[in-house]
């Protein structure tokens, strides 16, 4: 059996279960996967901001790319289902998207783009309403079906959209680790520290690293890590720790219109020079102990509660 065909079997056996199995049936008979054999490790790593305009996307794209620069097999997913801008933001014209793996025409291999420095992209789909619309089975099956990847890449990056929906919850807590990119706007912080609470109480996500975009310094930076985190540490059980940041930089802002990463562009830039520095420190992070999580994730091998945590 192919991919493309055990995910739309995945699919349909995922829609009849949950109407007709108590919550306890559905979860045992939802073990799909099985044991793989000598796979890699990835790491996995959301990307998220709660607010839109933050430079989210931007974040993802030149982390990945500085990755990639750095000789790691990474692999992006573009999770903004609706309003997909990862294939636009690197020149790349994609002739399928997640749309095409959900209905069993294409495999998760064959959608993959090429993009520069080697990083591999997976497309969303740009202005489709019904990759906005996706059900919870339809986003637990996008996350099962990088299970089936023969050699996982050593690098997930998951580029979520903006908000608090399922298409952001339910992508951002199924990797181990999570960036909230925040800039120096109230709303940013505010946005920010809502997303956390979600991934913190409904997810059970311990551990968050904030990243501070368009920023003078790294002093403005750790200022805006201090306001969340006391606000966090206060009403919040999870941690948030200072990820990096990004300088204003002109010739970011030239990048992105000539839909390329600043990472390949102008590789001694500022902002290149900050994005390197946070692969740099990913490439160091310590992942989190995932066992006994009750949450759908990456690479897990099994299929939990789409839901998220018990509230």
């Amino acid at each position: 059996m192919d991919q493309a065909s055990g995910l739309q079997q995945m699919l349909a056996a995922m829609t009849s279960r949950s109407a007709a199995e108590p919550p306890s049936a559905h979860q045992a008979s939802s073990l799909l996967a099985a044991a793989p054999v000598a796979r890699r490790h990835c790491r996995t790593i959301a990307v998220a901001g709660g607010k839109g305009g933050v430079g989210k996307s931007t974040v993802a794209v030149n982390l990945g790319v500085a990755l990639a620069v750095a000789g790691r097999d990474v692999v992006l997913l573009d999770a903004d289902m609706g309003l997909a801008n990862v294939d636009v933001m690197l020149g790349l014209t994609p002739s399928r998207h997640i749309g095409h793996l959900l209905d069993g025409e294409c495999t998760l291999d064959e959608l993959m783009l090429s993009a520069p420095r080697g990083l591999r992209v997976v497309p969303a789909g740009s202005g489709a309403r019904r990759l906005a619309q996706l059900s919870s089975g339809e986003h637990a099956a996008i996350i099962r079906a990088f299970d089936e990847l023969a050699q996982p890449p050593e690098y997930l990056l998951v580029d979520t959209a903006a908000g608090l929906s399922d298409n952001v919850t339910m992508f951002a807590a199924a990797a181990a680790e999570v960036i909230v990119v925040v800039c120096d706007e109230p709303a940013s912080l505010t946005d920010a520290y809502g997303l956390t609470k979600v991934l913190s109480r409904d997810f059970g996500v311990r551990r968050i690293r904030m990243v501070a975009n368009m920023v003078r310094n790294e002093g403005d930076a750790r200022a805006l890590h201090q306001k969340l985190a006391r606000v966090s540490d206060r009403f919040l059980d999870v941690v948030i720790e200072f990820g990096g940041w990004v300088p204003h930089d002109e010739r970011l802002r030239q990048a992105i219109r000539r839909q390329g990463a600043v990472v390949d562009l102008w590789p001694s830039s500022h902002s290149a020079l900050a994005f390197k520095r946070l692969a740099t420190a990913a490439d160091k992070w310590v992942e989190p102990d995932r066992a006994g999580l009750d949450r759908i994730a990456f690479f897990a091998g099994r299929t939990t509660p789409v839901g998220g945590m018990p509230r």
